[in-house]
C-alpha cells in the first residue's frame, strides 16, 4: 500500500511534464492521470500513510478513512470529467492549472496535519487564479486580482489560527476542533471564506463568471466543496452553521432572480447548495453529515454539467447573457437536453440525483425539530428551482428566440456532458452504491410516497409561481447591468484605503525626501562651517524670505574684510562644557 503514490503528487507531477508531450499523446496523458489516480484511491484501504518526518513534525500526506474518500473519489471523478471537455483547448497554462488545483484539493482532502494541509490549500488558491487569467479579458484580470487578494486574506487568517492551535495544543495533527477560542474563530473563518459564507461570499459570484469556459468547471467543483470537507472534518455539530447556512440557502435567490449574466445565476445557485452543506455540518447527526457528504457528491456533478452546458453554449455563440440568447434547442438540442437534466438535478426532482442527497438533510433538521430552519430549507428548495431550474434552461435555450444559429459543441464536450448526465441520474435511480460509501451506515429511504408528492407538489408551487410572474409582467426584466453585492462595501473601502495609504505614506516620503534626505544634510553641513548664518537663512527660508540671497546676508551681518570664527572655538568651548558637566556629576556621587 505505501508503495502506491499520494492521489495528489499524481496530479502536480503529472502536470509537470504537460507542455512537454505534444498531440494526441498529450490528450492520452491527461486523460490517464485522473484514472490513475482513481485507480490508487480504490485500492487505498484506511489509516494513515506517507508520513514524512520534517523538523521534529510528522506530516501525514495519506489521511484515509470514509469522510476523505469520498471527496476523494468525486474529486478524481469530476477532474477526468473537466479534462474531457477541456481536451481541445490549446493552452497550457489552463491544463497545468487545472491539474495542480485539483491535485491541491486532493491534497486537502487527504492531510493528516496542518502544516500540509495549509500547503495544498495555497497551491489551490494560486493555481484556481489562472484558470480566471487564462481567459485573457480586462474583466477576468480585474476578477483574477480581487480573487487572489480575497483569498490570501482567508489563507492569512487560516495560518494564524493554525500558529496558535500549535502553540495552544503542542500538535499540528488536525481532527474536530470546534468554536472554543481564538484559534478555532481563525481557522474557521479561513474556511467559510473559501466556502463562501455570507458575507464572505462575493467572490464567488465575482469571478466563476470571468473564468474561462474550461476552467469555470473546475472552479465550480473544488474550491467550496473542500472547504465543505474541512467544516465536515473540524466543526461537525457546531450550531453557528445551522443558522448560517440556512441563510446561504434563502439569500442567493434573490440575486440570482435578478441577474442577467446565466454563469452569474449559476454561480448564486452554487452559493444557495452550500448553505445546504453547510446546515447539515451544523446539525451533525449521522444521517445530516450523510447528506452532507451526499449532496456534496452529486452536487460537483449537477453543478460541473450546468457550468459545461451554458460554458458549451458561450463557447458556440460568444454570448452568456439572458437578454442575447434565447431559443438555442433548435440547432443545439443535446446541450439543451444535458442543460435540463443539470436543472432538474439541482432541483431535486425524483429520478434526479439532488432529491437522494437533499432530501437527507431537510429530514435531519425535522427530526431534530428546528422547524423555521425546515421552513427556509423547503422555501430554497423552491427557489432553487425557480432560478437555477426554471431561469437558466429557459432564457438560453428557450424564451424569446435570439435569431442565433449556431451548432453542438465539438464531441469532447458532448462526451463530458454526457457522462455527467448518466451520473446525475444514475445516481438517483440507483442511490445504493453512494450510500455505501458515506461515513456512516444509511437508513434512509428516500422513495417514499409523502416524500416523492410532497417534493412534486413544492417544485409544482414553484413553476406555478415562474408562470405567472412572467404571464403577468411582474417578473424581473433581464437588464443588461452588472448587479454588486456585498463586494461593494469593501470594494469602496479597498479604493478608500488605497486613496489614504497613498496621501499618507506618499506625503511622508515626499517630505521625507525633501526635508530629510536633501535639506537636512546640506544645514547641518552649513551649520559646521558657519553656525549663525545657517541658522539665520534657515529660519528666513521658513519664513518666505528665501529669495534673500546668502551673499547680501553676508554683507549686512558681516562687515567687509572680517574672518569666520576659527573651527577650533567652538570645539574648544564645547569640551570645557563637557568636563565642567563631569566634574558636576562626579561631585554628586
Amino acid at each position: 500500500m505505501t508503495n502506491l503514490i499520494p492521489p495528489a503528487a499524481i496530479f502536480i507531477v503529472g502536470a509537470l511534464f504537460i507542455p512537454l508531450i505534444k498531440g494526441k499523446l498529450k490528450r492520452a496523458y491527461m486523460l490517464f492521470l485522473p484514472v490513475f489516480a482513481f485507480i490508487t484511491l480504490v485500492k487505498m484501504p484506511e489509516g494513515k500513510y506517507w508520513i514524512v518526518n520534517v523538523l521534529d513534525y510528522g506530516l501525514v500526506f495519506g489521511r484515509i478513512d470514509k469522510l476523505s474518500m469520498v471527496f476523494g473519489y468525486i474529486f478524481t471523478i469530476i477532474s477526468f470529467i473537466g479534462v474531457l471537455f477541456a481536451l481541445k483547448v490549446k493552452d497550457d497554462l489552463q491544463h497545468v492549472s487545472a491539474f495542480m488545483y485539483a491535485g491541491g484539493a486532493l491534497g486537502v482532502t487527504f492531510a493528516g496535519d496542518f502544516i500540509s494541509l495549509y500547503i495544498f490549500w495555497e497551491i489551490m488558491a494560486i493555481f484556481s487564479t489562472f484558470l480566471i487569467l487564462a481567459r485573457k479579458t480586462k474583466a477576468s484580470e480585474g476578477a483574477a486580482v480581487r480573487y487572489i487578494l480575497v483569498h490570501l486574506f482567508g489563507g492569512l487568517c487560516f495560518l494564524a489560527g493554525i500558529v496558535l492551535y500549535i502553540q495552544n495544543t503542542g500538535t499540528i495533527q488536525f481532527e474536530y476542533i470546534g468554536l472554543n477560542g481564538l484559534a478555532s474563530w481563525l481557522i474557521f473563518i479561513g474556511i467559510a471564506l473559501n466556502a463562501a459564507i455570507p458575507p464572505l461570499h462575493p467572490w464567488l459570484q465575482d469571478a466563476y463568471p470571468e473564468a474561462t469556459v474550461t476552467g469555470a468547471v473546475f472552479l465550480s467543483a473544488l474550491t467550496t466543496k473542500s472547504a465543505v470537507y474541512l467544516m465536515a472534518r473540524t466543526f461537525a455539530g457546531t450550531e453557528l452553521l445551522i443558522y448560517i447556512g440556512a441563510g446561504m440557502t434563502a439569500i442567493p435567490i434573490f440575486y440570482a432572480v435578478l441577474e442577467n449574466d446565466v454563469r452569474r445565476v449559476l454561480a448564486y445557485s452554487l452559493i444557495n447548495q452550500v448553505g445546504f452543506m453547510m446546515c447539515g455540518i451544523g446539525i451533525g447527526t449521522q444521517l445530516a453529515i450523510n447528506g452532507t457528504v451526499s449532496h456534496a457528491f452529486c452536487h460537483i456533478l449537477y453543478k460541473a454539467l450546468l457550468f459545461m452546458s451554458v460554458g458549451s453554449v458561450l463557447h458556440m455563440t460568444g454570448k452568456i447573457r439572458c437578454t442575447d440568447l434565447g431559443g438555442l434547442y433548435k440547432t443545439m438540442p443535446l446541450t439543451c437536453l444535458f442543460c435540463m437534466i443539470g436543472a432538474a438535478s439541482i432541483s431535486a426532482f425524483p429520478l434526479f440525483s439532488g432529491f437522494v442527497s437533499k432530501s437527507m438533510i431537510v429530514s435531519a433538521s425535522s427530526h431534530e425539530k428546528l422547524i423555521v430552519v425546515w421552513f427556509i430549507l423547503q422555501f430554497a428548495s423552491a427557489g432553487v428551482f425557480h432560478h437555477a431550474g426554471i431561469k437558466v434552461p429557459f432564457f438560453t435555450f428557450f424564451g424569446h428566440d435570439s435569431g442565433i444559429r449556431t451548432k453542438e459543441p465539438p464531441l469532447n464536450m458532448l462526451l463530458a456532458m454526457g457522462i455527467a448526465a448518466f451520473f446525475c441520474i444514475g445516481i438517483a435511480i440507483c442511490p445504493g452504491p453512494l450510500y455505501d460509501i458515506l461515513p456512516y451506515p444509511v437508513h434512509y429511504a428516500p422513495y417514499t410516497g409523502a416524500h416523492v408528492v410532497g417534493q412534486l407538489q413544492l417544485l409544482m408551487f414553484g413553476a406555478l409561481a415562474f408562470t405567472l410572474l412572467i404571464l403577468s409582467g411582474y417578473y424581473p426584466a433581464e437588464m443588461r447591468a452588472i448587479n454588486l453585492d456585498t463586494d461593494l462595501f469593501y470594494r469602496k473601502a479597498a479604493r478608500l484605503f488605497y486613496y489614504i495609504m497613498d496621501k499618507a505614506l506618499n506625503g511622508l516620503n515626499s517630505f521625507s525626501n525633501r526635508n530629510i534626505a536633501e535639506v537636512l544634510p546640506a544645514f547641518v553641513g552649513g551649520l559646521s562651517k558657519n553656525p549663525v548664518t545657517s541658522l539665520v537663512t534657515y529660519f528666513m527660508r521658513t519664513a518666505g524670505k528665501d529669495n534673500l540671497a546668502i551673499e547680501d546676508f553676508k554683507r549686512e551681518t558681516r562687515p567687509e574684510g572680517t574672518n569666520l570664527i576659527p573651527m577650533g572655538v567652538p570645539v574648544l568651548i564645547s569640551m570645557a562644557i563637557l568636563f565642567l558637566l563631569f566634574l558636576v556629576f562626579a561631585l554628586k556621587i
